[in-house]
């Protein structure tokens, strides 16, 4: 698809992968939104990059409706969600909060379905989109501590493969980025410290660069799934 031609909406733009990817598809020439359930980031990244701000926390049914509607309102067309919106808890099982565990997938799996429900009914009607889940490499291998959030990724996986069989003869492209561990706050907002600075390991603008390539594919085809590594990451 042609990226200038492109209404697109990013969940969880405000930081991280979904601010570099929305930024770049903008600069390619996208129309763009951003919404996240914080309106301070939001607000600054979409006057930073020139995106359409909207504010929405992606577990609400009522606000996730909201939200698409004011997307296919204020971007003129909408061809492209990246289902980005996401974050982790980590602890033991033996310690693992039942709470904790809720948010996570609150957010990852169900949030990720409203929106991409919504967003569907949508390109289904118009015969035409996209689709991009943002996964993780734990949405294949899990790890120590790593209960809510491997599990929320393994499931959003799961709900890749069931809408790619469902709209794929509808025109509606469904695809998954799985990166490895991206320079960002992710750590520091999930409670386990902030990560020191380390040139060896993927930056935002990776993912953006990954997800981009994807998009601008032809139409007639599509990479059902990618994943991102490191060359040589140094710890």
């Amino acid at each position: 698809m042609e990226l200038s031609e492109a209404g697109v909406l990013v969940t969880g733009g405000g930081t991280g992968i979904g601010r570099a990817t929305a930024r770049l598809l903008a600069e390619r020439g996208a129309r763009v939104a951003i919404c996240g359930r914080r309106p301070g980031p939001i607000r600054e990244t979409a006057a930073a990059i020139g995106a359409i701000p909207l504010v929405a926390d992606v577990s609400d049914e009522a606000q996730v409706r909201t939200l698409v509607a004011a997307t296919v309102r204020d971007l003129g067309r909408y061809d492209v969600l990246v289902n980005n919106a996401g974050f982790g808890a980590f602890a033991p099982l033996l310690e693992l909060d039942v709470a904790d565990f809720s948010r996570v997938w609150e957010t990852n799996v169900l949030g990720a379905m409203l929106v991409a429900r919504e967003s569907a009914r949508h390109f289904v009607g118009q015969r035409r989109g996209n689709i991009i889940n943002v996964a993780s490499t734990s949405a294949s291998r899990g790890s120590a501590g790593g209960t809510a959030y491997v599990a929320s990724k393994f499931a959003l996986a799961g709900m890749t493969q069931c809408w790619r069989a469902e709209l794929r003869q509808s025109g509606v492209r469904v695809m998954q980025i799985n990166p490895s561990e991206v320079v960002t706050d992710f750590f520091e907002a999930a409670g386990v410290g902030r990560r020191e600075d380390n040139p060896t390991k993927l930056r935002p603008e990776d993912i953006a660069h990954m997800i981009a390539a994807m998009l601008t594919l032809d139409e007639r085809a599509f990479v059902t799934e990618a994943t991102v590594w490191a060359s040589a990451p140094k710890d």
